[in-house]
């Protein structure tokens, strides 16, 4: 593996700062912090704003608070206009509703490897400890917390991480809520796709193009937990025409989106 010189984290966020701030406070706890912290911003309000200069003043790395308009669902868009304000060699991405077990970021690290995506996983929580963990900021997570629906994926055991495989050339079930990458492999498929509008296989794709410009993709589990806080599904509705922009970059095999990370 390779020294990874700086690291970012990168947090994509609307209008949900309760959860905004449990991330935070999970980041304040990491065994190795980040040396920036960039928030995507989808046109959150101004408790947002007020949320993210309050810890700008904690925080002991720079914080970088990139916010558009609130159009509707604009995520690679906001995303990309975020890794501009980034410096870190290595980007760690997450959602805006991810708790970060203390050893999340040291794990990433240990797993970053040139030519290398990494796609980590989630385990996720129920409404009842989800309302806990918001309402009672010294609640604390571990594998056998009640109210953890896939309690495998809570499971710290990195040793054996090895053992599990995955297929490097497929951007299938890609997950941007707990997603690893360099940032200039970011920069040579022209990040996320601006096209995608409304929820639904944005992370994909960009997987897909990453593998077809020749960044495999690696699988962690059993290491670099984090935690999906519940909440209410996104709208569907623009998932059909999301599908067909992804059919066409795994068909036709393209790397360089034409509407991403330079046009914003």
């Amino acid at each position: 593996m390779q020294q990874v010189i700086s690291v970012g984290v990168l947090v994509s966020t609307y209008n949900w700062p309760q959860a905004l701030e449990r991330i935070f406070l999970s980041i304040l706890k990491q065994t190795r912090l980040p040396d920036e912290l960039l928030i995507a911003d989808d046109g959150s309000g101004e408790e947002t704003r007020y949320l993210v200069d309050r810890y700008r003043n904690i925080f002991r790395f720079p914080v970088q608070h990139a916010w558009h308009e609130d159009k509707g669902f604009r995520k690679s868009v906001i995303l990309n206009k975020a890794v501009k304000l980034a410096r870190a060699d290595y980007i760690i991405e997450i959602d805006g509703d991810i708790i970060l077990h203390p050893k999340f970021i040291e794990d990433h690290l240990k797993q970053a490897q040139p030519g290398y995506f990494v796609q980590g996983s989630r385990a996720i929580l129920s409404e009842d400890i989800t309302k806990r963990l918001l309402h009672n900021q010294h609640a604390r997570l571990h594998f056998l917390s009640a109210g953890i629906h896939n309690r495998f994926n809570a499971i710290r055991a990195p040793l054996f991480s090895f053992l599990i495989k995955t297929n490097a050339l497929s951007p299938a079930n890609t997950k941007a809520c707990n997603l690893a990458f360099w940032r200039k492999d970011f920069l040579a498929v022209n990040g996320y796709n601006n096209l995608f509008r409304g929820w639904g296989l944005e992370d994909n794709e960009f997987a897909a193009r990453l593998i077809h410009g020749g960044i495999l993709k690696k699988r962690l589990k059993l290491a670099a937990i984090c935690y999906h806080l519940h909440h209410e599904c996104n709208s569907k509705a623009a998932f059909n025409k999301n599908k067909k922009r992804y059919v066409q970059t795994i068909h036709h095999r393209i790397v360089t989106c034409a509407n991403g990370y330079l046009q914003v």
